[in-house]
């Protein structure tokens, strides 16, 4: 992430970041159990984002947005977002996402899971970095283009 994006996630051992972390390890445990396919570096049923990453990859505006006095610049980015995805419906949750950043966060986070589940996030080089990303975990980036996250929808024409 470093090299290709400049940023440099929290630590685990950050402030407020690991309960979080101890909280998605005991539900990928339990997912696991359950014999659902989770894979830490990124292709099972569960990806780790981080949003301001993903908003860099895709050019927004990825800093400044958090904290309660930034309603203002949450709504411009709100705005880019729904410039740049036409076909995302926030509905009723435009207010929210306006209010708090962490409400924004899942929209973002929703978005870079779409991306994966599209097989358009980063993946860990075979070689050097899946054994690390399979113990350690994966943070996926994304590798197209917002707007590409919609599949255009087809109507097939009628044979008869």
């Amino acid at each position: 992430m470093r090299q290709r994006i400049g940023l440099t996630p929290l630590s685990v051992a950050a402030d407020r970041i690991g309960l979080t972390a101890m909280r998605a390890a005991g539900i990928l445990s339990r997912l696991a159990a359950e014999g659902r396919p989770v894979d830490r570096a990124g292709n099972g049923i569960v990806v780790e984002v981080y949003p301001a990453a993903s908003l860099r990859c895709w050019g927004l505006p990825f800093r400044a947005y958090k904290g309660g006095q930034r309603r203002a610049a949450r709504e411009a980015l709100i705005g880019a977002l729904l410039e740049r995805a036409p076909w995302l419906d926030l509905g009723a949750y435009v207010d929210l996402c306006a209010d708090s950043d962490d409400a924004l966060d899942a929209v973002i986070a929703a978005l870079t899971s779409r991306a994966a589940a599209l097989s358009k996030t980063s993946t860990p080089d075979e070689a050097h970095l899946l054994p690390q990303a399979r113990r350690e975990g994966w943070i996926v980036l994304p590798e197209a283009l917002l707007e590409s996250l919609v599949a255009p929808f087809h109507v097939e024409a009628d044979a008869s």
